[in-house]
């Protein structure tokens, strides 16, 4: 499939974030996904962690990432680099909703947790 309707792609909802996977296994990639998520406003990401790189553009939005510990304010129209294997956390600072493409170097993508229990995606079918 070389052309994906993002509007026709199913959508899930947790507390203050709604997430799409934009490209992933289900389109036939294989050692990447793409995530399209808008956070609300005062909420956050999980702290988590994953065995691939992520990077990640703001559409819309500012807030502070975590890695690490170590927190890093940013607006609209950055790139969040996230190494592999390391903690972070996205939160959204702003008054309004952030919009951010997410891009993982790996398909599918283990989350895990900040003590390395893994954390369930919602989105992914059970393995």
């Amino acid at each position: 499939m070389a052309v994906v309707n993002n509007a026709s792609l199913p959508e899930f909802n947790l507390p203050g974030l709604n997430h799409r996977t934009l490209a992933g296994p289900e389109h036939g990639m294989k050692a990447l996904e793409v995530w399209g998520q808008t956070i609300e406003a005062g909420a956050a990401t999980p702290v988590h962690r994953h065995a691939c790189e992520e990077a990640i553009v703001i559409l819309e939005g500012s807030g502070t990432l975590t890695i690490e510990g170590r927190d890093t304010a940013f607006g609209p129209n950055s790139t969040l680099i996230i190494p592999a294997d390391v903690i972070h956390q996205i939160v959204n600072t702003g008054n309004s909703k952030m919009v951010l493409i997410a891009a993982l170097s790996t398909a599918p993508v283990q989350v895990r947790q900040a003590d390395n229990t893994a954390m369930p995606l919602p989105w992914q079918a059970p393995r």
